[in-house]
């Protein structure tokens, strides 16, 4: 019997085999790697316009400064530092922030209370100016009020018309802001009044909760009542620690 031929097989190796890639090979060229530039080192310092209400501070702080200049240093000092941490400058910092400068809603003839915003009574304007005239008489310290509603405000134009100076209060009241109660204090007086009697007179009486139920009248008589008591008090380092 014919036995079939099978082909020969040839088994390679287990063994792994190695080829070696051509350098020519784009594959195997090892690129380095890009450094990192090195960048210029800057101090950033981030431009803002200032804030309205800084504006404001910086303007009363230096109208305080002029105001001072016939004052002793003491008092000059002690001045724009009060103005600079007061609630308000002057007649509002609306006003100081946009200029507000109206003579023309001034009255006629000299008043030391001014309300253009119709807050209070032709009888409680006379009370208030008859416990301003007597305290002024008493004391030395000459209390000014202004009722407004702002825009409407005689502005800066009271400065002049008061002839505000280092023993002046200007007592301002406006709603706009939420609390009523606003103040501007002269350098002597801040050298005998306590800073915190005056936040403590508007956080009573100027809240919005108070002159909302007793209206803007009742918050204005009673801040000018604290205000007159406090100054009649001898100075000491017990003075005007409360507000009644």
């Amino acid at each position: 019997m014919a036995m079939a031929l099978l082909p020969t097989v040839r088994l390679l190796p287990l063994t792994s085999c190695r080829t070696t890639a051509p350098t020519s090979s784009p594959l195997s060229v090892r690129r380095p790697r890009p450094r990192a530039l090195s960048l210029p080192r800057f101090h950033c310092c981030a431009s803002r316009t200032p804030h309205p209400l800084a504006a404001a501070r910086d303007a009363a702080a230096s109208w305080a400064g002029k105001l001072a200049g016939a004052v002793p240093w003491k008092a000059a000092v002690s001045g724009v530092l009060a103005v600079a941490v007061s609630f308000t400058c002057l007649v509002g910092l609306a006003n100081a922030r946009t200029g507000v400068n109206k003579p023309e809603l001034l009255p006629k003839e000299f008043t030391t209370v001014i309300d253009v915003a119709g807050f209070l009574s032709s009888g409680q304007e006379n009370r208030l100016r008859q416990e301003i005239e007597d305290l002024e008489k008493d004391t030395g310290y000459k209390l000014r009020v202004l009722a407004q509603n702002y825009p409407d405000t005689p502005g800066l134009a009271i400065k002049d018309f008061w002839q505000v100076d280092e023993r002046t209060i200007v007592f301002v009241a406006d709603p706009t802001f939420g609390n009523i109660i606003n103040f501007n204090i002269g350098p002597l007086v801040d050298l005998d009044i306590p800073r915190s009697f005056w936040s403590q007179v508007s956080g009573k009486y100027g809240n919005m909760f108070y002159w909302k139920e007793k209206g803007e009248d009742a918050s204005i008589e009673a801040a000018v009542t604290a205000i007159s008591r406090c100054l009649r008090n001898p100075t000491g380092t017990n003075n005007c620690s409360e507000v009644l």
